[in-house]
């Protein structure tokens, strides 16, 4: 087990007699995902820290989704819920990116891409593979993508 699937199964026995429900629910979740992410497939794997992260951020992201939808419905006590799993969710991913930052590493991608010759839409997919590393974990890949097209029109 990994360093930080290690101190999510710790965290969750801390919180376990603690008596925290929402901490335990949402600890849970995570490592019931995790778990599903290990064996699925053909051969079961050992996740790396890289792994952990990618699965929390899919996680965090069907919270944030899923309290947008009960917020839709009406149903607040239900979309407040899934904030504040997604917020026990977000302690173990990097800190999220600024909008500064985000916008100086798409900026030095895209100038990266018309230094190798190519230049407007047609870069897109070599601008999000050079982003992709940078951000993972860290900004939603959909914001990354809307940037990206921006910036590159303006190219």
């Amino acid at each position: 087990m990994n360093e930080l699937q290690t101190r999510l199964q710790a965290d969750l026995t801390t919180a376990m007699k603690q008596r925290d429900e929402l901490r335990t629910a949402a600890l849970r979740m995570a490592l019931a995902a995790l778990s599903t992410e290990q064996t699925s497939g053909k051969v079961a794997r050992e996740l790396t820290d890289d792994d952990v992260v990618t699965v929390l951020a899919r996680e965090s992201k069907k919270r944030r989704e899923a309290a947008e939808a009960f917020e839709t419905a009406g149903r607040a006590d239900s979309a407040e819920r899934e904030r504040a799993e997604e917020a026990v969710l977000a302690q173990y991913l990097p800190a999220a990116l600024g909008e500064a930052e985000l916008d100086s590493l798409v900026a030095q991608a895209v100038s990266a891409a018309a230094e190798s010759g190519v230049s407007g839409p047609k870069a897109m997919g070599a601008v999000m593979k050079t982003l992709q590393p940078q951000v993972k974990g860290r900004a939603d890949g959909a914001v990354v993508a809307a940037k990206v097209r921006v910036a590159l029109q303006g190219s």
